[in-house]
């Protein structure tokens, strides 16, 4: 493989909890993986590579053996330093070198898990915007090469295929890797990279005495199907006549189905080691690629201590977009992943489309839900219902957990089970092992009125809290309470739609609150995509079926929508910034359903707000044209860090650079030239005042005027009001100072700032706390 020259500056560190019984000398139980940073620029000229000199200094450590070697990762790219498998003595010695900045703990991160181009507008057989298509930009999307950090990919998918594809880009350096049941042949034009590294999870399940169990196919091959769901979603070639058992038919494509497809196998079965992240991003920026997906996440410390936020600068340093999933912990607040400003960070939202199932009770009420289930049904006649608030085993049965039915009671019975602590497919199963006929899968108030289908092994029906609700009372209330199920297919044009996802990671940022997020919504709920053919949809072991697709929800199908769309702009605009991309989906996002109504929130079933949705939901005709857009270069994100109160080495270690100093910092670090703004009060701080700077990339000779919306607890002002643009790329400067009205009784609200001319909106939204 050739590499890219690149002078990286000092890069730092971190830990996985793994072991290597790389010497016989020590116990396995006393080693642990280690991220080790150091001071890049240090490397001794009798040591021709980095990876040499830190072999040779492991080697001098007194407590490693002769035949022993604990490096895993040379990190040069996105990172200063190494990976390693180290004892706590070994650690001790290490850390008194001069050239080691620092050794910090690893951390385990999790995965975040063919209607939706017509939904965003994408409706032409091309992927692309109508009265985009045109053979210029073909061409460039052909050039587009989108990496993804998953679970491997199945390359058998027909959302591979390259028919009709041109030779692989020249600059193309990344390869196809040979490992177990993978052949570097099943790359092709589409799939153009495939690599594995799981170093760091298969030395964290040998410390657990579970060897093996970690690296089911320790090669690019998707075992699990999520790596195969999310580049399919970013970039899936066009595939007719698909569809999950009969659900969701028509043409499957990704979002950008003429872009080049990377997968970076990081993800394993018990999730995704930080060394192994860091390798697969560095491996992806020396490859080449222009967009990178993460549907991965976990770490809510600071930016230095995150490999994501990291591995993200660095690829940002070189034009590289990086999308990253929020988080499926909603509607929780401050649950919000991936966090840093250099991320564009993607929460979910609903299709227009749904998979309706019904429930009709014995008092004639009939309620809609959702449902994948394609088997026998329960027939036309009423089955009995029960809903069990008994404990057994203390594990409620209500929640149907396994060993949790009574079999007597619901055997023959269609059972009321509440969603939450076990999987949702899962409960099925317990109902069917108790002898159940049917499940109705009830939402809490954790979930709302949030729909997410699941094919189920035995006829279920999910439906939210209130019909959940109404259901429960129903069966407390009827001597002889009975139900009938009935599945209605594939529904199109639902309203209202979208709809923020109840499990969508919420803000605040916890770990900088002057920084909104999330940045945008996607579709992230029921979505259709390919999948693994290694195991069932479901993936539990009692699921034999295969099937070349799956319906799948969560952040993690969310945000490979986002950087799909991320490769569309880069292919129409290639010298735009990851910062111009990010703030042209931003400011050209929607908060209006498909009524023309404000966004709802399926968790509370009410208004939602930019924590759940952030800028918005996208559109990508617009963010091809959005005639203004907030950019920030690297160094404005090195003046953001410098204003967060870290200690030069740490800044030094996510710059990648030992020149870095602090002699210019913001204020504060809401001063960043971001598409959004996140106003904190206090009681000794009740005016903000920030200044943005606005690139025209749309026409010669625009003018834009501002619009501003707010609680009228805020003065908020703008000056100038109005812009007037000469020159394409030409830069102007606004400033906005926010004022809070004395004895705000409410803890937060929100507004916008927008810029209007006729011919585009550049909106930014407005979050605005109150601490007390």
């Amino acid at each position: 493989m050739s590499s890219i020259s690149i002078t990286m500056s000092p890069f730092f560190v971190l830990i996985i909890l793994s072991l290597l019984s790389l010497s016989s000398s020590t116990s396995l139980d006393s080693k642990s993986t280690y991220i080790v940073h150091i001071k890049h620029q240090n490397k001794p000229d009798i040591y021709s590579t980095h990876h040499e000199w830190y072999t040779a200094t492991l080697s001098s450590l007194s407590t490693i053996g002769s035949n022993s070697n604990p490096l895993l990762y040379t990190y040069t790219s996105s990172y200063n330093g190494f990976a390693a498998s180290l004892t706590p003595q070994q650690v001790d010695e290490l850390i008194k070198y001069d050239s080691v900045i620092g050794i910090y703990q690893d951390t385990l991160y999790q995965l975040h898990t063919t209607r939706t181009p017509e939904f965003l507008g994408l409706q032409t057989h091309s992927g692309l915007p109508i009265g985009l298509v045109n053979e210029t930009l073909n061409k460039r999307l052909h050039n587009i090469i989108i990496g993804v950090l998953d679970t491997g990919v199945w390359p058998e998918s027909k959302s591979f295929d390259d028919t009709g594809m041109p030779d692989i880009p020249k600059r193309w350096r990344g390869e196809c890797e040979s490992g177990k049941d993978f052949a570097s042949s099943l790359c092709n034009k589409k799939l153009i990279g495939a690599r594995s590294f799981s170093k760091g999870s298969y030395m964290a399940m040998r410390k657990k005495n579970d060897k093996g169990s970690a690296i089911v196919s320790n090669s690019p091959r998707d075992t699990e199907g999520h790596g195969t769901h999310t580049a399919s979603t970013a970039a899936g070639s066009h595939v007719a006549n698909a569809s999950f058992y009969g659900y969701a038919s028509g043409i499957a494509r990704g979002m950008a189905p003429q872009a080049r497809v990377a997968t970076y196998k990081v993800c394993w079965e018990k999730g995704c080691f930080s060394s192994d992240i860091l390798a697969g991003m560095e491996s992806a920026i020396e490859d080449g690629v222009d967009v990178l997906s993460l549907s991965i996440g976990g770490l809510s410390g600071p930016y230095f201590q995150d490999a994501i936020a990291i591995g993200a600068f660095a690829a940002m340093k070189r034009g590289i977009f990086v999308s990253c999933s929020a988080g499926n912990s909603g509607p929780e607040p401050k649950s919000v992943a991936n966090v840093a400003p250099w991320i564009t960070t993607v929460g979910a939202g609903t299709l227009d489309r749904d998979f309706p199932a019904y429930a009709v009770l014995g008092n004639k009420d009939r309620y809609t839900g959702v449902s994948l289930y394609s088997g026998k049904g329960i027939g036309s006649e009423p089955v009995g219902l029960v809903y069990n608030k008994g404990v057994k085993s203390n594990q409620s049965s209500s929640i149907c957990t396994p060993g949790s039915l009574d079999s007597k009671l619901v055997r023959g019975k269609v059972v009321v089970c509440d969603r939450g602590v076990n999987a949702r497919v899962e409960k099925g199963v317990v109902v069917k092992k108790a002898g159940g006929v049917g499940m109705i899968l009830a939402n809490t108030a954790q979930n709302g009125e949030e729909s997410v289908a699941d094919r189920h092994v035995l006829p279920a029906v999910a439906v939210g809290e209130i019909t959940g609700d109404k259901i429960r009372e129903y069966v407390g209330s009827d001597p002889n309470p009975t139900v009938v199920l009935s599945f209605g297919g594939t529904v199109l044009n639902v309203k209202p739609a979208p709809v923020v996802a109840a499990f969508s990671s919420r803000g605040p940022n916890n770990l900088t609150p002057q920084i909104l997020k999330p940045d945008v919504i996607g579709p992230g709920v029921n979505i259709l995509a390919g999948w693994t053919g290694a195991v069932g949809p479901s993936t539990l072991p009692t699921d034999t079926g295969k099937s070349p697709f799956n319906i799948v929800s969560g952040t993690s199908m969310s945000c490979p929508h986002i950087s799909g769309l991320a490769a569309l702009i880069k292919a129409a605009h290639p010298k735009w910034s990851p910062s111009a991309i990010k703030s042209a989906l931003m400011t050209t996002s929607y908060t209006v359903d498909n009524t023309n109504t404000t966004l709802r929130d399926s968790s509370v079933g009410a208004i939602s707000t930019p924590w759940a949705h952030g800028a918005g939901h996208v559109d990508p005709q617009k963010a091809l044209s959005p005639g203004l857009v907030y950019d920030a270069p690297p160094n404005d994100y090195i003046t953001f860090l410098c204003s967060l109160n870290y200690s030069l080495e740490h800044i030094q270690t996510i710059a990648q650079n030992p020149n870095v100093n602090c002699y210019r910092k913001f204020s504060d670090p809401g001063q960043l030239n971001y598409p959004s703004f996140s106003i904190l009060f206090g009681s000794k701080n009740m005016v903000v005042r920030y200044r943005r700077t606005l690139t025209n990339v749309g026409d010669a000779n625009s003018v834009y005027n501002v619009a501003v919306d707010g609680p009228s607890v805020v003065s908020i002002s703008v000056k100038p009001s109005k812009l007037v643009f000469r020159k394409v790329h030409e830069k102007k400067r606004y400033t906005v100072t926010f004022v809070s009205k004395k004895g705000v009784a409410i803890n937060d609200a929100f507004g916008s700032i927008n810029w209007i001319n006729s011919q585009h909106q550049v909106r930014s939204p407005i979050a605005f706390t109150w601490s007390k």
